[in-house]
């Protein structure tokens, strides 16, 4: 396909990887199976070679792994290649999707995640888990709250048939925002739900260094790249061919993270299924706060189905990030991110489902 020297056919570009990636590819299907086998491989290796966790403890800069920074913020980067500012200017055309998003997002799922956080962990489940777990399982999830879902928005905007270009100004947007409002969003609510003197700037500098830092980077690269080869050598080649990063990056983590948390899920194997419940009703809860929004604003399906998918999920590569920092990685905090990618895959695809069957309830006229 031929790319006029505006770019403007870059919708038809998506158009056309939509066709070619209309079911998810059998790595992401499976995405909850790897997740598991990272699990119970991380937890093994730490439980029969403890050698191993105090290898890597030791390290560490500030009390930051790096071996867990490093792939971290080269995980990022993928994400953030798929970013277009001139889509996000030019976002005005059809705000309405977008302004729905931002509400959701900002004004009602951090603070709806807090409290049911807090209800199943003070009320429901005081009788089974210890107190202090308990307040880091509240910062676990109130981390995931606050994280409005990226990379995985376009796997579940491709399998509902909606309009991928969109799920990417709404990404754009909303990781512009997480600049601003995670991390006092994140000090209030913390503050609030638990006893944990968090301090503002670790948040921001997380923020800053696990999304400004590979977005620039992207940006950069993306521009550069876009004028030395175009548009659709861009799209077709450099990001299909970095998409594998980011979840190999993920599992990496993950076998990492587990490492340290195995005497806590060998003593405690109960607490990932009640961690999960929770993140369950909320990524529920969302989604049809969402869905009834597009619905009452009469927007397109095309439209109605990224909006509802960007709060149900969650960017859960920040959430782990910013426990790792904040709680370190044999925390509560860093297990119940962790169980947020455990459910993630299950839920969300049963949410897809709901959209399609339901797409002829959104036949409304694009304005």
């Amino acid at each position: 396909m031929k790319i006029d020297k505006n770019g403007d056919d870059l919708a038809k570009l998506e158009s056309q990887v939509v066709q070619e990636e209309r079911a998810l590819n059998f790595f992401d299907k499976y995405l909850s199976i790897w997740v598991a086998v990272c699990i119970v491989l991380g937890t093994g290796t730490g439980y029969l070679f403890p050698g191993a966790a105090s290898i890597l403890s030791g390290i560490e800069v500030a009390n930051v792994s790096l071996p867990v920074a490093v792939v971290l913020l080269i995980m990022m980067f993928p994400i953030m290649l798929k970013i277009s500012l001139k889509e996000v200017i030019g976002v005005s055309r059809n705000s309405k999707p977008l302004l729905l998003t931002l509400i959701v997002n900002w004004a009602v799922k951090p603070f709806t995640m807090a409290l049911i956080a807090w209800l199943f962990m003070r009320i429901f489940y005081s009788n089974f888990i210890p107190d202090d777990l308990q307040s880091e399982y509240i910062a676990g999830m109130i981390l995931l709250g606050l994280a409005p879902c990226t990379a995985m928005v376009f796997v579940w905007t491709y399998l509902a048939r909606a309009n991928i270009h969109y799920a990417l100004v709404q990404v754009s947007v909303n990781d512009l925002i997480i600049l601003v409002l995670f991390a006092p969003l994140g000090k209030f609510l913390l503050g609030v739900t638990t006893d944990f003197p968090v301090p503002l700037a670790t948040i921001f500098f997380s923020v800053l260094f696990y999304v400004a830092i590979p977005l620039t980077a992207a940006g950069l690269t993306r521009f550069l790249v876009i004028k030395k080869k175009g548009i659709e050598w861009f799209e077709l080649n450099l990001v299909k061919r970095l998409d594998w990063v980011t979840p190999v990056g993920l599992l990496i983590t993950l076998v990492l993270i587990f490492i340290f948390q195995g005497n806590k899920i060998i003593n405690h194997p109960l607490h990932i299924l009640l961690i999960a419940i929770p993140l369950i009703l909320q990524t529920y809860l969302i989604f049809y706060i969402g869905y009834l929004g597009t619905k009452a604003l009469k927007i397109p399906f095309s439209e109605a189905a990224p909006s509802t998918f960007i709060g149900a999920s969650n960017f859960f590569e920040l959430s782990v990030a910013v426990a790792l920092i904040l709680f370190g990685m044999n925390s509560g905090a860093t297990l119940a991110t962790v169980v947020g990618v455990l459910v993630e895959v299950p839920v969300m695809l049963s949410l897809v489902k709901i959209m399609i069957k339901n797409k002829n309830k959104f036949a409304f006229k694009r304005l």
